[in-house]
């Protein structure tokens, strides 16, 4: 007899996203409610009713079950979020497929993607909003470890190939100052040097033949299936109709081809960061 597999809704209460995320997490590992219960001491009937979404989970439940399905802290964030809003609504469900994805092409306007941040960079822009009072230093310290729980699970072997262009605007933007920013850009100048990574500048000059306004990450699943990924100021949405994305690659491959070369990207980014140089000595 056929098993019946309930179909989970999202919008069904506050916690059912992290429910789907949880179930899609298990099912990935292979693994039946029972089978995970075992592992990680819960009962198959617990991890239930959190998939359905009908009771909250428990702090010690997500740290357990994110560590023994490797999925870098992606439950524990997700109840950040429910708990303090640490991250930006859909955003999670895009951390699953990124930490999958065999290619990533990145393109973010006024700040440095966050895979290419440093510690330091990151940990100085999430400071900022708990100084407006519109986040807690708690909500600023569980962004900056989920950033660098992404970071950690790209280096896989192999590791995926990243293109990243950057709006030449967001190199002198002073994020934590000039000490911060030589580390950020010295950081940029290391990653351009991998043999998996691509770096390019989209220079100012550009002006309105920029093809992108807003900030755009494109996806290559391991099945070829490609995904994007953007984001408003509060609500990220992954993207998955065949034709829009067709149409993002359409216009990313033309920034690529109207940015600076890899080695003249190279050239500015050093440039740039003598000047912070410069700064940070007087």
């Amino acid at each position: 007899m056929p098993v019946h597999v309930r179909t989970l809704d999202p919008s069904s209460s506050p916690y059912a996203p992290l429910g789907v995320q949880l179930r899609r997490s298990r099912k990935a590992r292979g693994l039946t409610q029972d089978e995970l219960g075992h592992v990680t001491k819960f009962s198959g009937s617990y991890i239930s009713r959190i998939e359905r979404g009908i009771v909250p989970p428990s702090r010690k439940f997500v740290v357990v079950v994110d560590r023994a399905l490797d999925t870098g802290g992606t439950l524990a964030l997700m109840l950040d979020q429910l708990e303090h809003g640490a991250l930006k609504e859909g955003f999670p469900e895009y951390a699953g497929k990124e930490a999958d994805a065999v290619a990533i092409k990145l393109f973010h306007l006024g700040v440095i993607s966050g895979l290419l941040q440093t510690e330091g960079y990151a940990t100085a822009y999430e400071s900022a909003p708990v100084r407006r009072g519109t986040a807690t230093q708690q909500q600023a310290d569980a962004r900056v470890k989920y950033l660098l729980d992404r970071q950690a699970k790209l280096q896989r072997t192999p590791p995926p190939f990243v293109q990243a262009v950057i709006d030449e605007s967001t190199l002198h933007r002073p994020i934590g100052g000039p000490a911060v920013m030589v580390g950020q850009l010295r950081h940029l100048e290391r990653l351009a040097e991998q043999p998996n990574v691509t770096i390019q500048v989209a220079p100012v000059s550009l002006g309105e033949e920029r093809p992108f306004a807003h900030t755009v990450t494109l996806l290559t699943m391991p099945n070829g299936k490609l995904l994007g990924y953007t984001e408003s100021h509060k609500t990220g949405y992954l993207e998955r109709d065949a034709r829009i994305l067709s149409e993002w690659a359409r216009d990313y491959d033309r920034l690529q081809v109207e940015a600076l070369s890899r080695s003249g990207s190279l050239e500015l980014i050093k440039a740039v960061r003598k000047e912070f140089e410069s700064h940070a000595a007087h």
